[in-house]
């Protein structure tokens, strides 16, 4: 009889793909919390803020969430949008910050110029909030496949006392050690999603039974065809010679400003018939379906340097 002891029952043990990502991003959370000394979650309702909403849950049970929720309101977001913010703040007793472009223009932090969309008035909006409030670091969900400028990013994002971005300026960040250190009026941006795709974000919401805005899902609207995109019909977009507005099953991949988000048509009503739609997939949401990405093809980055999430 062998005298080698058997293996622990732990030795083949292995963690999936998206436990990894779990387990960095919980990491990220703590790591922030305990380096800086007023952090702020970006809070839009949209399904990569509820992602990082439910790991900064899970990163402090049972204690609650260690810092406020902030979220840019445009005057022109998704009232299903808007609903499940109200359900997750109500349901985890986190602190809601809701910076208001419209209260931006009234006070003069922005100027409307009635060219100038409301999603890019955010950008001005948001730095206010941020020196207002003496935030020094806020977490972002933005992800490496979702758009050009977004896959240079760290996951500790350095802004300047303006707010400004430079991208060919950036710490670096080896074995995932984060230089979190910060001058007065600095803050940074910090992106626990770094490393996740569209797809890993779907697998995680069917996998933890996240609760997302209905119009994630299949459902029939009433829409226009613009620029390539399909619009949601309404009082906050006038029709232009030529468009017409019908009913189409649809379903929205990534949300913002009504008046330049858009939808495709989809019959995927559930979680598992939209993570088959992705993956065959071969344009990003944002690409795909956001307006204000389409008038250049730096559009992103000169915004993330201005200081746009």
């Amino acid at each position: 009889m062998s005298n080698t002891a058997a293996p622990p029952a732990h030795a083949d043990y292995r963690l999936s793909q998206l436990d990894e990502l779990e387990a960095e991003s919980i990491h990220i959370f703590r790591e922030v919390a305990a380096e800086f000394e007023k952090p702020v979650l970006m809070f839009s309702g949209g399904k990569d803020s509820i992602c990082m909403m439910r790991l900064a849950e899970k990163a402090f049970y049972p204690a609650k969430i260690p810092f406020p929720v902030l979220q840019v309101d445009t005057g022109f977001d998704f009232p299903e949008v808007l609903s499940c913010r109200d359900s997750w703040v109500s349901r985890l007793g986190v602190r809601l910050i809701v910076a208001s472009v419209d209260q931006a223009i009234a006070d003069g932090v922005v100027v409307d110029d009635g060219k100038t969309s409301r999603n890019r008035l955010q950008t001005g909006t948001l730095l206010n909030a941020i020196e207002k409030e003496g935030f020094t670091a806020a977490f972002g969900g933005g992800r490496r496949d979702e758009e050009k400028a977004r896959a240079k990013e760290r996951v500790y994002s350095h802004r300047d006392e303006f707010g400004q971005w430079d991208p060919k300026n950036q710490r670096p960040e080896l074995w995932s050690l984060y230089n979190g250190r910060i001058r007065a009026g600095e803050h940074m941006r910090i992106f626990p999603l770094s490393n996740w795709t569209e797809l890993d974000v779907w697998y995680y919401i069917g996998q933890e039974k996240i609760e997302l805005p209905e119009i994630y899902f299949s459902h029939t609207r009433e829409v226009f065809v613009r620029d390539g995109m399909l619009l949601s019909a309404g009082d906050h977009l006038l029709l232009r010679p030529g468009e017409t507005v019908q009913e189409r099953t649809v379903r929205f991949r990534t949300v913002g400003d009504m008046t330049l988000t858009g939808c495709v048509e989809s019959n995927a009503s559930d979680v598992a018939a939209i993570i088959d739609e992705i993956a065959i997939a071969r344009v990003t949401e944002r690409g795909a379906t956001r307006g204000d990405d389409r008038f250049s093809e730096a559009a992103m980055e000169d915004r993330k340097r201005e200081g746009y999430f």
